[in-house]
């Protein structure tokens, strides 16, 4: 990838990096020098060979200023918050797969992945305090016959969003969860998926439709799926999830990614958090296997 070509991938990187320091709260002498140390803050090269920024920068640089703040090495903060960037991969399940290889994986027919996600929805919104929540459905006809169950998610969320390839003009498009058109060639068009983040309660599922199946049933199509209630698993799906809404234009994506930058609290996952949400899964692929 050339110059030109890295700087048209970050539409958004307009800040020189002066900008960046002043935003920062940090000189610029400092910033030069943690680049050529650290390669921290990675900048946008111009045709020119000038640096540019992003907003999201600058939230990396106050999250290394804070951690140093409060006693973490300079080197160890700056590693902390380059694992947060904000990711470039625009598929959730591709993420997980990079970023959590020993994430198991199974070929399940979408039947069963409704199952798995109307227990998941259920149980983390039962017990999660305040959760962001996000859908993938590849197609708003999908999501159609799930809208009563998202409005109602959406009441005890502190942020929904649901994706698809596009939305039709209905009355009920103002309620609900925030709704993001994946674009024609978005890997997400592909993909199923329902991720809760809550400091309480965490669970993720992401799958990936096999290719070839234009004939078959829809709820026999096959996807190859993975599941999670790992904390740092399901956050870097969350931070996935609210980097394509923003690309998507959900303007409130952009202080949510600032969340979500954010490592995830520790969280012990106990016995009966699983055994509730194995419960679930159970009762709903008995309900939809009759």
């Amino acid at each position: 990838m050339d110059q030109t070509e890295a700087a048209a991938q970050a539409p958004d990187a307009d800040l020189t990096i002066g900008d960046l320091a002043q935003r920062a709260g940090v000189t610029t002498s400092v910033l030069r020098m943690w680049e050529s140390r650290h390669g921290f803050p990675v900048p946008h090269r111009l045709a020119s060979g000038h640096r540019r920024y992003t907003a999201a920068d600058v939230e990396l640089v106050r999250q290394v200023l804070r951690r140093r703040d409060a006693g973490i090495r300079l080197e160890v903060a700056i590693a902390e918050a380059a694992a947060t960037r904000p990711p470039s991969n625009p598929s959730i399940y591709a993420e997980l797969r990079r970023r959590h290889p020993a994430l198991a994986t199974h070929r399940l027919r979408k039947s069963t992945l409704i199952a798995l996600s109307w227990a998941i929805e259920d149980e983390c919104c039962a017990v999660a305090d305040r959760p962001v929540l996000f859908g993938a459905f590849q197609r708003a006809e999908f999501y159609a016959p799930s809208a009563p169950r998202w409005t109602e998610l959406d009441r005890v969320a502190r942020s929904a969003v649901v994706f698809a390839d596009h939305w039709p003009d209905t009355a009920d498009a103002a309620s609900g969860p925030v709704r993001a058109t994946l674009a024609e060639d978005a890997p997400m068009r592909r993909e199923w998926a329902v991720v809760c983040d809550a400091a309480d309660s965490t669970a993720c599922l992401t799958a990936w439709e096999l290719p070839g199946q234009a004939a078959v049933p829809d709820r026999q199509r096959i996807f190859e799926a993975m599941w999670t209630v790992d904390p740092a698993a399901v956050r870097d799906a969350a931070r996935v999830a609210a980097s394509v809404a923003e690309s998507a234009g959900v303007l409130a994506a952009r202080p949510l990614l600032y969340e979500l930058a954010e490592a995830p609290a520790p969280r012990t996952t106990t016995p009966d958090g699983v055994t509730a949400l194995f419960n679930r899964v159970v009762a709903y692929v008995d309900r939809l296997g009759h």
